[in-house]
């Protein structure tokens, strides 16, 4: 791609999006004239150096890893030649519950038994947690604000229960601000100490927790009646003294509760040692999911549970969390809010900038979906610190990669690697009604001008189309490769190719299918996409791309667009890690049929076109695996000069072939490495007195880098040629 299309601002086509109707403002693709002037295909080569290097962590591209441990799970299957049937299977699940934290009727009573077993398990997420309890006896109401599920409640419980509350009350949380005086009362009349509770107050614009409301209600209070609040990091305060709660350590509130349940500390650190408990404190969990893991732990310590259930029930906790925040009533999470944790979750471990734009890009076709009115964004909104709270994510500073070097960033990634692939899976399964405002949004990303902004919308789709093939075939990918546009195409080519390293099925067939379809679009993206995910098979790749040649060949009027991407392909193979394999199969069929032929030579010539590192003058990439091939004795330096001597004697390539062996020269010019492999190569390049007499003319009277007389390197070249 070039510095100019990686400069352009974002495009937004729109076209048929099953149900969305494109904002206003934005053309459909048939009537994007100015897009489709601007867009060109890109190569091949650089395609797949944006795949690698912007595909998020959890899926890496070009490493040879692959997700594990059922992130995704479910089970897709029954495609034949580009149609399919049968269902999508889903694998079932183990539900636990963590609480019903936010009910809406929370007045009443606490028990003390319950305040007596909170207190045996309770771990302060403060070391002044006893100085807080003083501040509470001397000022009587107290605000604790923090994450949400970070035990807030607990800590407040805990607070009257230190200082000898006895009743303690839970306040309704509808209570307004201004109807805290209505919702307390002083102490009892026997003299004892009332404690009130009112957790996550509701408050809103126009209607903030003020210092008077404080004032207020400690007025009403006395002198034996004390009140804490607890609020989320999105509560509108003024004037108001708080202090900030901090989750204590997975791994004490898992202790202290294991402590209590096997009713003393023998047994806790061998529980702990676990692998399954290991691996559970290596991830963010909360409080709540400690204690509900040490429940299953000492279960398992009885023989009531069994290693499974222990070893699922990180990755369960991870989709409970998910589910609430797309099943919540809104008093949690703002819509605009759960659109940013969708974006997040596309361009996880991304610059923040980046994803709250585009965040709010999806929260406008959200909104919409539900209200069909113009949908408006506010410009300014959540601090960046209390959004990425509520979202469990971390902020940090990191290089990103772009077209003119690594540039730094302010970034934001979840705090654990899964919940990309869990929250998509989520939405995209569990809340079919977002299916529409998805869909718009993630064509309005493929048109993006930024590679990172394509490349991420790709691999949204690839998750999207391992939990339900079908689905994201139909109302996104199919779409994209049918396109007249190359950026779609492109994005189809990498969703298709991140779905198959994801693991979903029946992406070859489809591309075998595509490969010798009556539409060029359909016959671009599949040729394109078996040079990305070819080098795990080489041979059927090569086959595919052979057939696809022929059918080209076979045409009235061959398109040269195709016939270039067949090349790229043969190209991408060749440099992969499978790139011996690929030699031997070229020099087999290189004297097959000529459509075999040339898209053997083809691709063979515009892989040695390319240099290590992609450096302007670096050493070839092919003629570096000659000298190595040479080196070791491997099968690859005879195959590399036998392609070579077929190009140069073809009547069809031969012009091709001395252009990139005067490249080649003009390299060593530069380089001794490249001048030494290079030496070793040309001697097994002729066999006859013509072929030999084609190379010595080259060195002789091929130009220098400036026009002028042959570079030093060619004399020099010329003397290792020994005459046939």
């Amino acid at each position: 791609m070039s510095a100019e299309e990686q400069a352009q601002p974002a495009q937004h086509p729109a076209g048929d999006d099953h149900g969305a109707e494109p904002p206003e403002g934005h053309q459909t693709e048939e009537k994007s004239a100015g897009t489709e002037e601007t867009d060109q295909p890109q190569p091949a080569w650089a395609a797949r150096r944006d795949l690698e290097s912007h595909t998020p962590r959890t899926m890496g591209f070009g490493d040879g890893s692959q997700i594990g441990g059922g992130v995704l799970g479910g089970t897709n299957h029954g495609i034949g030649g580009g149609t399919f049937y049968g269902d999508v299977l889903q694998r079932t699940e183990i539900i636990y519950q963590f609480g019903a934290s936010f009910a809406r009727h929370t007045s009443g009573e606490i028990a003390p038994s319950a305040l007596a077993e909170l207190a045996a398990r309770f771990v302060p997420g403060r070391d002044d947690f006893e100085a807080l309890a003083e501040r509470l006896r001397d000022e009587h109401v107290l605000v604790l604000s923090g994450p949400y599920f970070a035990g807030r409640r607990t800590a407040a419980l805990m607070l009257l229960h230190r200082i000898g509350a006895d009743p303690v009350r839970a306040v309704d949380r509808d209570t307004t601000p201004e109807q805290l005086t209505s919702g307390i009362k002083g102490a009892e009349p026997d003299g004892g100490r009332t404690g009130h509770i009112l957790c996550d107050l509701v408050t809103a614009p126009g209607r903030p927790l003020r210092e008077a409301d404080l004032l207020a209600a400690r007025k009403e209070l006395g002198a034996d009646s004390y009140l804490v609040i607890t609020t989320g990091p999105a509560a509108l305060l003024e004037d108001v003294p708080v202090v900030e709660w901090r989750a204590p350590a997975p791994g004490d509130v898992l202790a202290a509760h294991l402590e209590a349940l096997m009713g003393g500390a023998e047994r806790v650190p061998e529980l702990l040692a676990l692998p399954a408990a290991e691996a559970f404190l290596e991830r963010s969990h909360q409080p709540r999911e400690a204690a509900e893991f040490a429940r299953l732990l000492a279960g398992y310590a009885d023989g009531e549970a069994d290693a499974a259930r222990l070893d699922g029930f990180s990755l369960v906790a991870l989709e409970s969390q998910v589910q609430e925040w797309f099943e919540d009533d809104g008093t949690v999470l703002h819509l605009r809010e759960k659109a940013f944790l969708v974006a997040l979750a596309a361009f996880d471990e991304g610059p923040y900038a980046l994803t709250a734009e585009l965040g709010d890009l999806l929260y406008a076709a959200l909104r919409k979906t539900e209200s069909r009115l113009h949908p408006s964004v506010p410009v300014f909104g959540t601090h960046i610190g209390k959004r990425l709270q509520l979202a469990r994510a971390r902020r940090f500073e990191a290089e990103e990669p772009t077209e003119w070097g690594p540039v730094q960033q302010v970034k934001a990634a979840f705090l654990d690697e899964r919940t990309p692939l869990v929250l998509l899976r989520e939405i995209w399964t569990g809340h079919p009604s977002a299916r529409p405002a998805l869909v718009h949004w993630l064509r309005q990303l493929a048109g993006d001008g930024r590679p990172f902004v394509r490349t991420r919308a790709a691999s949204t789709v690839a998750v999207l189309a391992h939990t339900d093939l079908p689905s994201a075939m139909a109302l996104v990918i199919e779409p994209w490769a049918a396109s007249r546009l190359y950026r779609h195409r492109s994005v189809a080519v990498s969703a298709l190719t991140l779905a198959h390293v994801l693991g979903t099925p029946h992406v070859p067939r489809i591309l075998d299918a595509w490969c010798e379809s009556e539409e060029s679009s359909l016959r671009w993206v599949a040729i394109r996409a078996h040079g990305m995910i070819g080098p795990e098979r080489p041979v059927e790749a090569l086959a595919a791309l052979r057939a696809a040649a022929r059918h080209e060949a076979g045409q009235p009027q061959p398109d040269p667009d195709l016939t270039g991407q067949l090349a790229e392909s043969v190209e991408l193979l060749l440099l992969s890690a499978a790139g011996e394999a690929v030699i031997a199969e070229l020099v087999r069929t290189v004297h097959d049929d000529r459509p075999a032929a040339n898209l053997a030579l083809g691709g063979f010539l515009s892989a040695c076109r390319r240099t290590e590192e992609d450096e302007r003058h670096g050493l070839p990439s092919v003629l570096a695996r000659y000298a190595r091939a040479s080196a070791a004795g491997a099968p690859d330096a005879p195959g590399i000069a036998e392609l070579w001597r077929t190009a140069l004697g073809d009547r069809g390539h031969t012009r091709n072939a001395l252009d990139v062996l005067r490249r080649w020269v003009l390299a060593a010019d530069r380089d001794p490495g490249t001048e030494w492999a290079l030496a070793a190569l040309l001697p097994s390049l002729f066999t006859t007195e013509p072929e030999y007499q084609r190379i010595s003319h080259l060195l002789r009277t091929m130009p220098g880098e400036d026009g002028g007389n042959p570079p030093p390197v060619a004399g020099r070249l010329l003397t290792v040629l020994p005459r046939p």
